[in-house]
C-alpha cells in the first residue's frame, strides 16, 4: 500500500503535467458575430495569469465615429476568452480531483 507522501508526489506530478498541457492550449473569445476575436494562451499557470495572445479586429468593426462600440466588442471578446480559459482549467482540475475542491488549485 502506498504511503501518503507517495500519493502526494503522484498528485503533484499529475497537476504539473496538467498545467503543462494547459499551457499549450489556447482559447478564443469572439464578439459582434466574429468581428472581434481574442485568443488567450498560457492557461496552465492558472486563468488569472493567462495571457492575451492576439486580438483580431475586422475592418467593418472600425468606425471612427463610434469608438465605444469597438471598445465594448474588444472587452466582450476578452471576457469570453478569459471565461473559457477558466472553464477549461476548472474542468481539467475537476476531472483530476474527482470534483473535489482543493484550496490553492485554480
Amino acid at each position: 500500500m502506498m504511503n501518503q507522501a507517495e500519493l502526494m508526489r503522484q498528485m503533484q506530478a499529475r497537476i504539473q503535467k496538467m498545467q503543462q498541457d494547459l499551457a499549450e492550449q489556447t482559447v478564443e473569445g469572439t464578439a459582434g458575430g466574429g468581428v472581434v476575436t481574442v485568443v488567450v494562451s498560457d492557461i496552465g499557470m492558472g486563468p488569472a495569469q493567462a495571457k492575451i495572445q492576439s486580438i483580431k479586429i475586422d475592418r467593418e468593426a472600425v468606425d471612427p465615429e463610434d469608438v465605444e462600440t469597438l471598445e465594448d466588442l474588444v472587452l466582450a471578446a476578452t471576457n469570453e476568452a478569459l471565461a473559457k480559459a477558466q472553464a477549461l482549467a476548472g474542468s481539467k482540475m475537476s476531472a483530476m480531483t474527482g470534483g473535489m475542491r482543493i484550496p490553492g488549485l485554480f
